[in-house]
């Protein structure tokens, strides 16, 4: 009788699955962290229902609700998640059809994440207005499928503007190095990229020699990386393309969403019939209130749906998150009578 491989096994998970099973370290040694760093408050309902909330809440996508950047960037499990936190709670900005600016989606994202680099912020920005000036106002849509592509796939396309930075400086496809890796540190700065662009002598590369490293770069590449047959389409289809126009068109290809999997195509990206519901009853509550301003009668229903989505080991992240957003503690201390 012939024995099933570990491979034969993995094949009967989702990709999610998959990736949750090799991470299965990673998440263990975090729950072990966060129950020595906070014994007191699980010693209550014991370890054993702390484990299983962590992982359940692992499982559900709802453990990277105010952890620090470093965790929700640590797995394609967490990047995935946090991907969908984000369009969980902001969907409404999407369907009032409000524009906002960098700035504001920067303060949007390090409400569920305090430590949130702008860079990465930026990055996204320029994705959705194809390197205009990240001053511009942007849909959430736009912005959403733009922050996706490069959250998911950040340490890929810092070794794809390096490429095409050398492609674009004259270097022949042979003398370009194809990186293995990279940092966001050794990327040029969003200011220093705009103080070069007049030195620029023509926008955009060929794309046939772009195709090439990108292929070479996947073969030596450890990191994620979005469907090969998604790039080559792209590429093929113009003379000559640039880094940004590149990224906006991949942010906009479906198989992305697909190989990601947690958001919807942009038909079905505001339709939520239960959140609806939610919005609707918080709704009710601020008109019937007339005593509360509009304000804080905002900011405390956004919280209110991102306790309904928090797990139980976030206690002390909302609590922080509540007394550096409101600037008091009053607010939580009420909440929690």
């Amino acid at each position: 009788m012939k024995h099933q491989t570990p491979l034969g096994n993995a094949q009967r998970f989702n990709l999610i699955s998959i990736l949750f099973i090799y991470n299965v370290l990673f998440y263990l040694n975090d729950a072990v962290i966060q129950l020595l760093e906070h014994k007191e408050e699980y010693n209550q309902f014991g370890v054993i229902r702390y484990f299983a909330e962590y992982f359940s809440s692992v499982k559900n996508s709802n453990h990277v609700l105010f952890r620090e950047f470093n965790y929700i960037q640590a797995t394609p499990h967490n990047r995935a998640s946090f991907i969908r936190v984000f369009w969980k709670c902001y969907r409404q900005i999407g369907k009032s059809g409000d524009l906002l600016s960098m700035l504001e989606y920067r303060s949007l994202l390090q409400l569920l994440c305090p430590d949130f680099p702008v860079v990465l912020v930026q990055s996204a920005a320029r994705i959705a207005v194809m390197d205009d000036t990240i001053d511009c106002l942007m849909s959430f849509s736009d912005f959403l499928y733009a922050f996706q592509l490069q959250f998911y796939y950040q340490e890929f396309l810092d070794c794809v503007l390096v490429i095409y930075q050398d492609l674009l400086a004259g270097k022949s496809p042979n003398t370009v190095i194809v990186p293995t890796s990279t940092s966001i540190e050794q990327i040029p700065s969003v200011s220093t990229e705009e103080n070069n662009k007049e030195e620029r002598p023509q926008d955009g590369v060929e794309p046939s020699t772009l195709v090439e490293c990108i292929d070479a770069l996947c073969d030596r590449s450890k990191h994620s990386h979005p469907p090969r047959s998604c790039m080559r389409e792209i590429l093929k289809q113009t003379d000559r393309i640039s880094y940004y126009s590149f990224l906006m068109s991949l942010a906009k290809q479906e198989a992305i969403n697909q190989t990601i999997g947690v958001l919807p195509s942009k038909a079905e990206l505001l339709i939520d019939p239960e959140m609806d519901q939610e919005l609707d009853k918080l709704i009710a509550q601020i008109v019937v209130s007339p005593s509360s301003n509009s304000s804080s009668s905002a900011v405390g229903g956004l919280k209110e749906v991102q306790k309904k989505a928090s797990p139980r080991r976030n206690i002390h992240h909302r609590r922080r998150m509540e007394v550096e957003s409101d600037g008091s503690t009053e607010e939580t201390d009420s909440s929690e009578n």
